[in-house]
């Protein structure tokens, strides 16, 4: 039993790191319909900026409180993804936006193959690891929790909080739930659209950013290809969770985590993706939407 409640927790940190991720693949699907394929590769931008701010602060200053590290190394991380996706937005969605869906497709692929070899060629093709941040670890019985999963997962817990407020209670969530909707309504009732969406890519890179300092705190490497598996596994958890839900990505993203972990400790660690996703497919089986997705309704 003890064996078990330690993959729970293993599964819960890990899937609080993926549905940081999905969030932000659901929220620019729920708003313009499309997925962005480059966000795997943002959250690994966003580890090598942690990387890079970590490293930075070792050599300017002699001894750093983890928390501000932790704090600093989160900020400097969203800065510099937000600014990427906002031109990812710029660049590859806006101007195709009334395309076929597949074109902004295609670029979003080709903006996904830029960054990666972008970070390999400025940061090389190794790992890239960094010296343990947090140590201690907490035993309960035969039961380890150390720090830094309790981390994940409270920084998980608030920053779902604050987004969820962020669309349900504040006038940006209006627009964004607007253009939901119907784009063009909203832009008949006065809000701008293009604002909007920037913004909501911009949200999504932040989130990214700090799902990929928790990632590096976790791991405690790095490298830059590491932007294609947790990218898929997200993008799979937003679909498991109902795409375009929040909710339903963090959810997604835990059960994904609870798979992985419960299929690694019990069965062949080499099936662990093969069994998240057959979950995902049986699931979608008997709820084409998602655990908490709504049916898409036809405009006409």
């Amino acid at each position: 039993m003890e064996y078990f409640i330690q993959q729970l927790i293993n599964g819960l940190t890990l899937g609080s790191i993926y549905g940081l991720i999905a969030i932000g693949y659901t929220m620019v699907y729920g708003i313009i319909g499309m997925i962005n394929f480059a966000h795997g590769d943002v959250f690994m931008v966003g580890a090598f900026g942690a990387l890079i701010t970590f490293l930075l602060l070792l050599g300017l200053f002699y001894s750093v409180p983890v928390a501000v590290a932790l704090l600093i190394m989160m900020v400097v991380a969203a800065l510099l993804t937000s600014l990427y996706n906002w031109a990812i937005e710029k660049v590859a969605y806006r101007p195709l936006r009334g395309s076929f869906r597949l074109a902004p497709l295609i670029t979003a692929i080709g903006m996904s193959i830029a960054l990666s070899n972008f970070v390999q060629v400025t940061q090389g093709p190794r790992n890239k690891p960094i010296p343990p941040m947090v140590s201690k670890v907490y035993t309960i019985d035969t039961i380890s929790i150390s720090l830094k999963q309790i981390i994940i997962v409270v920084v998980t817990a608030i920053l779902l909080a604050i987004f969820w407020y962020v669309v349900n209670r504040t006038s940006l969530g209006r627009a964004q739930r607007a253009c939901e909707q119907d784009m063009k309504m909203a832009a008949l009732l006065g809000i701008d659209v293009d604002r909007t969406i920037s913004i909501t890519f911009i949200m999504g890179a932040a989130l990214a950013a700090v799902a990929g300092t928790l990632f590096l705190m976790y791991y405690g490497v790095v490298v830059f290809s590491d932007g294609f598996v947790p990218g898929v596994k997200a993008f799979t958890a937003a679909v498991l969770g109902g795409i375009g839900s929040i909710p339903g990505a963090v959810i997604g993203g835990l059960l994904i985590g609870f798979i992985e972990s419960m299929w690694s400790a019990y069965f062949s660690i080499d099936y662990k993706d093969v069994a998240a996703f057959s979950i995902l497919a049986i699931v979608l089986i008997f709820l084409p939407s998602g655990i908490l997705g709504r049916p898409e309704v036809e405009k006409v």
